[in-house]
Parts: structure tokens; sequence; C-alpha cells
């Protein structure tokens, strides 16, 4: 039996409509991260600045920058994914979504696509404005954009896992202030691990996040605390995962068909 063909117009009706409720809230969903980042950047690099000149021979208000935009990539990333499958739960339309000719890859894409390009999005007008504040060199620059996108689609991905797991809007925001962001700050956003003990240093290769930060601020000074490889294999191995589960959710209907 041959595979279904792909419906492009059902993914790209889903894409619309998601890139169209960003316009509507256009200054929640892009204004709001951008400031809150800038005062990310104003406290750290010039409190801390002032403190610590160089981290890694790079002076600190550029070395946070890659930091600075991955801690907003992955808040933004979850948090657009996970609001846009939970609202049509919540409001009972999931099952026009799920009744309608889309299969659940392309309705992935559509609500995942839509929200990994909200936060690149964000990510690059960060970027922007933090290249009127410090200098920024990208030595690595197809290299930045395949982890920017990356860890956008990732983190999509888990968050889109996490609106369909979420029964209320408590469990909805309880994954990204009580993991994603305290996961990011010991991810060495703010700073290179190997400034810490060798025992602690250990315990934060066990966090996922640092091998995102590390790939990430690679592609902008050609450093990072573990091997570009190794950040690269552990961002796929993430996708592949939230893939995994996502095949098994849509199989069964958990949380979907109830």
């Amino acid at each position: 039996m041959s595979a279904a063909p792909i419906r492009f117009s059902g993914m790209l009706a889903i894409y619309q409509a998601e890139m169209a409720r960003t316009v509507r809230t256009l200054w929640q969903s892009v204004a709001t991260p951008v400031v809150t980042t800038a005062l990310y950047f104003v406290v750290f690099g010039g409190a801390i600045g002032s403190r610590m000149q160089q981290v890694g021979g790079v002076e600190y208000g550029s070395f946070i920058v890659p930091g600075l935009i991955m801690l907003s990539l992955l808040g933004q990333s979850v948090s657009n994914a996970s609001i846009a499958i939970y609202f049509p739960k919540f409001t009972g339309t999931i099952f026009e979504i799920l009744s309608a000719p889309v299969s659940y890859g392309e309705a992935v894409v559509g609500y995942v696509g839509a929200a990994a390009s909200k936060s690149v999005m964000i990510g690059l007008i960060i970027l922007a404005t933090a290249t009127l504040c410090v200098p920024v060199r990208i030595m690595h620059p197809a290299w930045m954009v395949a982890f920017l996108l990356l860890t956008s689609i990732a983190f999509s991905l888990f968050g889109f896992i996490i609106g369909i797991w979420a029964k209320n809007f408590e469990q909805l925001a309880i994954i990204p202030s009580l993991v994603i962001t305290p996961l990011t700050f010991l991810g060495g956003a703010f700073y290179s691990i190997d400034m810490l003990p060798p025992v602690w240093r250990t315990v934060s290769l066990f966090n996922p996040v640092v091998y995102l930060v590390s790939g990430f601020r690679w592609s902008f000074y050609g450093a990072g605390d573990v091997s570009v490889e190794v950040s690269l294999a552990a961002t796929l191995f993430f996708i592949l995962a939230c893939l995994g589960v996502l095949k098994w959710i849509f199989r069964t209907g958990y949380r979907l068909k109830a």
C-alpha cells in the first residue's frame, strides 16, 4: 500500500493561523521577551561585566549574548508550541482538527513550524539588538543558523508534548518556569562550566541545555564547553526522542481523544 500523499494545504493553513495569532498579539509575542532579555543583558552585562572582563578570551558582555538568545529561544519555543495545542484542547476544537483530512504528522509540522518560526524571529531580533550594545562576531554563521533552527524545532516539539500532557493552565506553565528556566540558568548561559569546580562541572554535563548553549556559543566564538559534534548529536537526539514520544501519543490518543 502506498503512503498517503502529503497535504501541504493543511499544514499551511495551521501554520498561517498560528502566525496570524502572533500578529494579533505582537506586543506579548515579540516585544515582551525582547525587553525582558534586554534587562538581563543590562543587569548581567553591566553588573557582572564590570568585574569579570573576559571569559575564554571573549569580553563578558559579548560572551553572554548566545546564552541570552538561547534563554529566550528555549522559553519561547516551549511556550508557543504548548499554548498552540493546549487551547484547541481547552475549547474542544481539537476534535475538529483530529477529524479533518490532515494527518497527525502534518498537524505537528504546522504547529511546530509556526512555534519554531516565531522563536527564530525573536532570537534574531535579540541578536540584532545585542550588536548595538556590544561587539558580536559570528565565526560560523551557517552553524549558528543550524543550531538556531534545530534548537527551536527541538523545544517546540517538547512544548507540543507539554501542551498535550497538560490538563490545566497550572500544568501548562509549570515545566517552563520550574524546569526550562532553571536548566538554562545552570546550563552555562551566563558563565562557562569550566569555571566550576570539577565535581559541579561533571554534574553540569548531565544538563542537556549545556550542550545547546555550548554549540550555539561555539558558532559565535569558536569555543564551547563541549565539542560541537557532541552538541549537535545531543540536539538531534532530543529531536528524535520528542518525535518518538509524539508518535506514541498519536498512536494511543493519549489525552487527545478523552
